[in-house]
């Protein structure tokens, strides 16, 4: 989810009155930071790990960006996820957030409420993502990736991020909420709207997310008369024997899975891309690994992936219920704290070479996913999507190259998710490898 826009580059930075280091402070949410922000989130982890700055959206937050002070900060009970607990919060006065959810009546997700209410929720929605269930659906996430890449395989060129990252988690999504096929096309563009406006106009964004409601309503109304083996109609299930869970909590509940599902794995499939596009050394260890039918550099390349540029930048907004000490700085009651995971991932201090891709690490308990209860609920299926796509893509196209300069691709602006706006490249017309080399990848 993209909280708030970058600024242009023309524009002054977010934190012009940062303390001085020995080479000066960094420029935040420039467009600049936004091509590669790691080299500023060295300097905040060496002179100000816990530094409160102003946001682009004029809001001011506390930037957490150790490894050991982000996984504190992300099990720590008095930073509340619920922003109906402070009126006064930039999120209830509607600076922050997925414009349009609190018309639409879709706050109480798994993102914006705190135990008891966030440990009843997460209890009924889990049963979805069991090692089992995600198992199960495996082959159709192998059957979607092969379609999806059926498409324009014969072009010789494509954007991976438009004709393939992107529709891959959305129509997976869809299958597992229960989405008829006929209109997942639907959800689709709305999709689409909230990933491409995300960071810039709000408008977009909250007509689509008033849309996709109207929807799910009516969804949930159909699944109620016909249920089948699917989320939602478990979701309807679970309240009917009892578990109270009310229609709004059921349509928050899709619509948080399917707008904080898809682009995280967006995320994940093009920087992974990117990235072995980037270090040809690396992918070449890792296509004869799945030549050779190993499947163990696949899933520790994976994690590796995650924590050297993560979908995710930043964790969702906390505010602190009291006054507390984090990082040697005084948390003020009400202030809000942004834990920055990109900036933990690097940290030399839990990670040997951190700024070097290694897929083959194995000490590697990055926090790409998060940490403790609101640890991410999907990680098990977007860990199955980002291998099957991984996969498939260095099989079936082995010649993929970039097309084009990297330091002509754009980043989309935003605080919270990290990912391409575009990503062109080039390879061969025609797929080398058969579909039913594919199927059994994983």
């Amino acid at each position: 989810m993209n909280d708030s826009p970058a600024p242009r580059p023309s524009e002054p930075s977010a934190c012009p009155h940062s303390p001085a280091g020995p080479h000066g402070a960094p420029e935040l949410f420039t467009w600049e930071f936004a091509t590669d922000p790691y080299p500023a989130y060295a300097w905040l982890r060496e002179h100000r790990p816990v530094h409160r700055t102003a946001l682009p959206s004029g809001v001011e937050a506390w930037l957490v960006t150790r490894y050991g002070d982000a996984r504190e900060a992300l099990a720590d009970a008095r930073l509340s996820k619920n922003p109906a607990n402070h009126a006064e919060s930039p999120h209830a006065k509607g600076k922050t957030g997925i414009p349009g959810e609190r018309k639409a009546e879709l706050m109480t997700h798994l993102l914006n409420i705190d135990p008891p209410d966030h440990t009843r929720l997460r209890r009924l929605v889990s049963k979805a993502f069991t090692p089992r269930r995600v198992a199960e659906f495996a082959p159709r996430v192998q059957e979607l990736t092969d379609r999806l890449i059926d498409d324009f395989v014969e072009k010789g060129s494509a954007d991976l991020i438009h004709d393939f990252a992107f529709p891959l988690p959305i129509y997976a999504i869809c299958d597992l909420l229960g989405v008829p096929e006929e209109d997942q096309d639907d959800f689709r563009d709305w999709a689409g709207m909230m990933i491409r406006h995300g960071g810039g106009p709000r408008g977009g964004v909250a007509r689509s997310v008033k849309k996709m409601r109207g929807y799910l309503a009516e969804l949930i109304h159909r699944k109620r008369e016909n249920p089948g083996d699917d989320l939602i109609s478990g979701l309807i299930r679970a309240s009917d024997h009892g578990e109270h869970l009310t229609e709004n909590e059921a349509a928050a509940m899709a619509f948080i899975l399917l707008f904080a599902g898809f682009e995280t794995t967006v995320n994940l499939i093009g920087n992974g891309t990117y990235a072995l596009l980037r270090h040809p050394g690396q992918r070449a260890r890792l296509e004869a690994s799945l030549a050779a039918g190993e499947s163990a550099l696949l899933a520790t390349g994976l994690e590796e992936l995650l924590r050297f540029d993560g979908p995710v930048e930043m964790a969702t907004w906390r505010y602190a219920t009291e006054a507390l000490t984090l990082g040697g700085e005084e948390i003020a009651a009400g202030d809000p704290v942004l834990v920055v995971l990109a900036a933990a991932d690097r940290d030399p201090a839990r990670f040997t070479d951190p700024d070097t891709l290694d897929l083959a690490r194995r000490d590697n308990q990055h926090l790409g996913y998060g940490h403790g209860i609101h640890y991410c609920l999907g990680a098990p299926l977007a860990r199955l999507e980002g291998q099957t796509a991984l996969t498939t893509l260095l099989r079936r196209l082995p010649d993929l190259r970039l097309a084009g300069e990297p330091g002509d691709l754009r980043w989309r602006g935003g605080l919270i998710m990290r990912g391409l706006r575009t990503l062109p490249v080039a390879f061969e017309p025609g797929s080398r490898t058969r579909k039913s080399d594919t199927a059994s990848t994983l």
